[in-house]
């Protein structure tokens, strides 16, 4: 278990670009076009991944089906639908529960084909743009966060299939250990990330005694951060038209003749909607710079007909 548990953290590196088909789910009420404006962002993210979508879809449902949340019929579909198309992923637009993602699962292995949900696809962008030892920690820390859950279900549904009336299933006893070796996980990760966080803190301090003021940069992913701190500041960070390409923080200083001092400005990870908070508080080391700053500079996207969305979730 352990070695198909790190198979899945790792991102997934070939030569083309993985074909992909999203499906969201929707409100029997919803148009057809707002379905397709919620899949905008999805494919966003694919095509930040490296990969290509070859289908858009969606499936009407008052609730999530309760075991492969897009139903039975329609994850037969997909799986059919994704073979004849060369697709190796069916990505749903939404986070689902361990039980969800065991059963699609099933359903689409046979035509080899994977199944992610959204946090999937964000944890293994994250793993493609990390640059630095503690992003990378970080990374780790949510990734282990997110398929803890989910490899507990597996093994539970392991027990339940091969297990008998007073015995313990083959998925119950794998369960355990896995259990065992996350928390120990996750534990060395803390550790690591708090060695990391002790030196901020000790620069902080530094800033604190020198009189230096700090102002952190702030936004949803894409909105133009890193570029507005390369502007005021000089730097030349890496800046692109992507998401998530900053996942670290960078602090620039930038001079203020008005008051006849400098401040410093940090750059950090964006924000982005639907990402848990557990899942978000695995970056708390980066984000604690915009936690302690002395201002906060929120920079929005104005051209985005979804910045009004985009400032509420950050």
């Amino acid at each position: 278990m352990t070695l198909s548990f790190w198979r899945v953290l790792m991102p997934v590196m070939a030569q083309e670009p993985i074909k992909a088909i999203l499906i969201d789910l929707i409100h029997p009420r919803m148009t057809s076009k707002q379905s397709m404006e919620r899949l905008e962002e999805l494919e966003h993210l694919v095509n930040t991944y490296g990969g290509i979508v070859v289908v858009k879809t969606y499936q009407r449902r008052f609730a999530p089906h309760p075991r492969t949340y897009i139903g039975t019929g329609k994850a037969a579909e997909l799986g059919k639908e994704a073979a004849e198309l060369g697709a190796k992923l069916v990505i749903i637009n939404d986070q689902l529960k361990p039980r969800q993602m065991y059963t699609i699962g099933e359903f689409l292995r046979p035509h080899g084909v994977q199944a992610w949900d959204r946090i999937d696809l964000i944890l293994k962008i994250f793993a493609k743009h990390a640059r630095t030892t503690e992003a990378r920690l970080e990374i780790e820390l949510a990734s282990v966060r997110h398929m803890g859950p989910r490899i507990y279900g597996m093994g539970m549904e392991l027990s339940r299939q091969g297990g008998g009336i007073g015995t313990s299933g083959v998925g119950e006893t794998n369960t355990e250990l896995m259990k065992r070796h996350l928390r120990a996980k996750e534990q060395k990760i803390r550790e690591k990330l708090e060695q990391y966080q002790n030196v901020r803190d000790g620069h902080r301090k530094s800033r604190v005694r020198r009189g230096f003021k700090t102002v952190a940069i702030v936004g949803y992913t894409n909105a133009g951060k890193t570029t507005l701190l390369n502007a005021l500041t000089g730097r030349r960070e890496y800046a692109a038209d992507e998401l998530f390409a900053t996942l670290d923080t960078r602090v620039g200083q930038l001079w203020l003749p008005g008051s006849a001092q400098s401040v410093l400005v940090s750059d950090t990870i964006g924000f982005i909607k639907h990402l848990p908070p557990e899942l978000l508080q695995a970056f708390a080391s980066t984000l604690s710079e915009a936690v302690d700053a002395d201002l906060l500079l929120h920079v929005v996207d104005a051209s985005d007909p979804h910045a009004m969305s985009q400032m509420r979730v950050v």
